[in-house]
């Protein structure tokens, strides 16, 4: 029993400390905006085109699932590309980001007359709830319209809770897909490739390669030489001009543990702001937001002094106009300058060619470490064999606390255990002896007549 104890005390200190810093580190991923209204960018349409819309919900959307896709679309000049939710306020992006929506589901109707040509489909955090409503009925009006569906990572959730991949082969997160295969066992959920086209739907597996179907989904509707230069515009290493590259299916392995430490005992995670810049590229803002947001190492939020408009025509809020409380500033883009009063040290980090995500990938590893890094890379499903991460090899400091807390808690048990022992010792030593005759009174007590 004091063996148990012992053990379990060992346990109970760092978790009874670790687990705050849990709730503290997803709460920095978890999205969140002010609700106040701001006016999106004017809409310019063109009827020759396609239109291609990505849909995002009341309570947001994973950050690089939502402006990659449309960054790739916009990058052609041969879709109509809009963001739509079912209302018009801000609507907020992991990594703390908040998008102001194009337009409205009633909006989009008004303008097309119809349904649109593509809807991409993302990750949202309240997947198969009720506050996902609004989204997958409209999705099924969508589909009846004949939109073709393209889900982004754990959008295929969201287009599976509405019951449009019944009878579908789909894919999504490696991390999901047995949680998602006992959810929606309608689906034929298939593992180890980048993207799945199941006819009137394409789904893609984590988060990075929704790059793959996106640019899969311009070669359908616009053709090969499209996809090929979007995917040269925006310097993805990684296209694939034959089809969905197979990818090895990522499994949890003991080196993942490094997010658990850095999720319970990183007590002083970094927070930094990330300048709003007029003309910011979409996927550098992800490649930010998402890159550092997805480690749980670092806390990320939007700073700026008012709305800003993005390459392509988004408009973003940021959520705090000063760099008060914040350790940094990273400025996205390749011609951005820092402009928030207070902030210094400053990174630029997209001033070098290259993916928007290798320089973020190679800052998290030099500022925190390289284990890190990778499981963050895993986490996008990005490869980064030819990558160069430099830093330290392990959160080393996060590591130790909990050993250090698990020694305190063993320590406070037996030394409970010591002072106990010793209370019972000593109530024994102070005790009178056990009741019967004493010596005097055998004296005097008179003798039976023989």
């Amino acid at each position: 029993m004091r063996v148990i104890v012992v053990v379990l005390a060992a346990v109970a200190l760092p978790a009874a400390l670790g687990a705050p810093a849990v709730i503290g580190a997803l709460a920095l991923n978890e999205p969140r905006t002010d609700g106040a209204s701001h006016a999106p960018a004017p809409i310019e349409h063109d009827p020759a085109k396609p239109t291609a819309v990505v849909v995002v919900g009341t309570n947001g959307a994973v950050v690089s699932d939502t402006l990659a896709p449309y960054e790739i679309l916009a990058t052609t000049g041969a879709f109509n590309v809009y963001t739509v939710a079912s209302g018009s306020r801000p609507v907020p992006l992991t990594g703390g980001l908040d998008l102001v929506p194009d337009l409205t589901f009633a909006e989009l109707g008004e303008l097309l007359g119809g349904s649109a040509d593509l809807v991409v489909v993302p990750a949202m955090p309240d997947v198969g709830k009720p506050t996902t409503e609004p989204v997958t009925d409209w999705l099924e009006t969508q589909v009846n319209g004949g939109t073709l569906l393209l889900s982004v990572c754990n959008g295929a959730a969201v287009v599976a809770s509405a019951g449009l991949l019944d009878g579908h082969r789909a894919t999504a997160h490696w991390l999901r897909l047995d949680g998602w295969q006992d959810a929606y066992p309608a689906v034929d959920w298939v593992r180890g490739t980048r993207y799945v086209d199941d006819g009137s739907v394409i789904s893609t597996a984590g988060i990075l390669s929704g790059i793959d179907g996106t640019l899969h989904a311009v070669d359908r509707l616009i053709g090969a030489d499209a996809a090929a230069e979007a995917a040269r515009a925006i310097e993805w290493p990684h296209f694939d001009p034959d089809g969905a590259a197979t990818l090895e299916q990522a499994r949890l392995e003991p080196s993942d543990a490094v997010v658990a430490f850095n999720t319970a005992f990183g007590w002083d995670r970094p927070r930094i702001g990330v300048q709003l810049a007029e003309g910011v590229g979409e996927i550098e803002l992800a490649s930010v937001f998402d890159t550092y947001g997805q480690s749980l190492a670092v806390g990320t939020v939007a700073v700026g002094d008012g709305p800003v408009q993005s390459r392509h025509g988004l408009t973003f809020v940021p959520r705090a106009e000063t760099g008060v409380g914040l350790d940094r500033l990273v400025v996205p883009g390749a011609t951005g300058r820092a402009v928030v009063p207070g902030m210094d040290p400053v990174q630029y980090p997209h001033r070098q060619a290259g993916f928007a995500y290798d320089a973020v990938l190679q800052d998290l590893a030099r500022t925190t470490d390289v284990a890190t890094a990778q499981w963050t890379a895993k986490v996008l499903e990005y490869p980064i064999d030819g990558l160069v991460l430099e830093g330290p090899t392990w959160p080393w400091t996060e590591t130790l606390r909990p050993l250090a807390l698990g020694i305190l808690g063993a320590i406070i048990a037996l030394g409970a255990f010591v002072f106990l022992g010793a209370r019972r010792r000593a109530r024994k030593a102070g005790q009178p002896p056990a009741a019967g005759p004493s010596a005097s009174s055998m004296l005097t007590k008179p003798t039976a007549a023989k």
